[in-house]
């Protein structure tokens, strides 16, 4: 089964289209390559991409433990290098919320660290790709 669909829509910007939930998505070329920065780039996804999937494994993990989490979020930023132009770097701010007594579990961190670290878009990257990704941990009150 197919993914997506991506359209090009002129301007060097394109329309993708979820092909199981019509879901739709613009990206533009980014202003230092000749795009308007009115979206997402290719590559801002690629690298929120990796937030994003870090996020969702751990969401999984979490329900296949019954394991209540508080909020998670991140912080995405892309390094971008030249000759030829590539994302050379991933920094990732990753924040997850905690119960008080799972703040005091240091293994569970560890685990809930390595489950992020380990995700299938963080395993799908070339491995030239510096992934920098600071995992903090954040008590959340009831």
């Amino acid at each position: 089964m197919k993914t997506a669909k991506v359209v090009y829509l002129g301007n060097l910007m394109a329309v993708s289209t979820h092909l199981a939930s019509g879901e739709t998505l613009i990206t533009d070329a980014p202003v230092d390559n000749m795009g308007k920065g009115s979206a997402f780039s290719p590559t801002d996804l690629c690298a929120t991409s990796l937030a994003s999937c870090m996020i969702t494994t751990l969401g999984i993990y979490a329900n296949n433990h019954q394991l209540v989490l508080g909020q998670m979020e991140a912080e995405v930023q892309k390094i971008m290098a030249s000759d030829p132009r590539r994302i050379s770097g991933i920094d990732i701010q990753l924040r997850i919320g905690l119960s008080n007594e799972q703040m005091q579990d240091d293994h569970l961190k560890v685990l809930l660290s390595r489950v992020a670290r380990a995700c299938p878009v963080a395993r799908s990257l070339h491995p030239d790709l510096v992934q920098q990704v600071d995992i903090s941990f954040v008590e959340i009150h009831d």
